[in-house]
């Protein structure tokens, strides 16, 4: 299943308490099990003004949806093509 990485400019988000934090979570998770299991929130990464979410969903489309009916900004969505980290210059077995 494609992996997405949406980027949400919500200006002051750095800023936002956690009872904020928790509500716009709680929000995200009731569109999401409205939308069913084909869309699943991994994690964000909040910013001073913008929150970078990673979703795995089948299609942007349904993305977008999640964004409409939550109330949230999709400004860019991109699909992950490769994800590498530290160990990714470790030789490979043969």
């Amino acid at each position: 299943m494609p992996k997405y990485v949406i980027e949400r400019e919500i200006p002051g988000a750095g800023q936002l308490t956690p009872e904020e934090l928790h509500g716009v979570a709680d929000t995200s998770c009731q569109v999401l099990k409205h939308l069913g299991t084909d869309i699943q929130w991994l994690h964000s990464y909040v910013t001073d003004d913008k929150v970078y979410c990673v979703y795995i969903a089948p299609s942007e489309e349904l993305i977008r949806e999640h964004a409409k009916l939550g109330k949230f900004p999709a400004n860019s969505i991109s699909e992950v093509s490769s994800v590498i980290d530290p160990t990714t210059r470790e030789p490979r077995p043969n």
